[in-house]
């Protein structure tokens, strides 16, 4: 009986690590120009759409970094791709906010900014690759 539950237990181990060696393989390339329409909510500006762009130039594994252009100039980020190899965070040092985002496909990717306080703001855009 113990040595059943130990050959379980192996196995659970095994499959795990065979998954996360696996996961790791697949980071997907986020690199490029990704533009679409950007929805936002705020007290300020109330109910906007505008054309967003956002580029990633550079990336090393899960970490990149980029440039998103909006009405008021253009900001650099950086951000992580989680374990998942789907969900996307990012933040911008000159911003109260952040960025949450998720791979829909390869080139298709939904974008959420959040921003809590004096100037609490909530949008996302659908972004394709070009």
């Amino acid at each position: 009986m113990l040595l059943k539950y130990i050959i379980y237990l192996f196995l659970i181990i095994s499959f795990a690590e065979l998954n996360l060696a696996h996961s790791s393989d697949n980071i997907p390339n986020i690199i490029g120009t990704w533009t679409g329409e950007n929805k936002t909510i705020s007290e300020q500006r109330g109910l906007r759409t505008w054309e967003k762009k956002v580029e990633i130039i550079e990336q090393d594994g899960r970490r990149f970094k980029g440039t998103f252009s909006y009405t008021d100039g253009t900001k650099n980020f950086f951000g992580v791709i989680h374990p998942d190899n789907q969900t996307i965070t990012w933040v911008a040092s000159n911003s109260r906010g952040y960025n949450l985002g998720k791979l829909l496909s390869k080139n298709r990717l939904s974008a959420c900014y959040v921003e809590s306080g004096i100037d609490a703001t909530a949008g996302c855009a659908d972004l394709v690759r070009k």
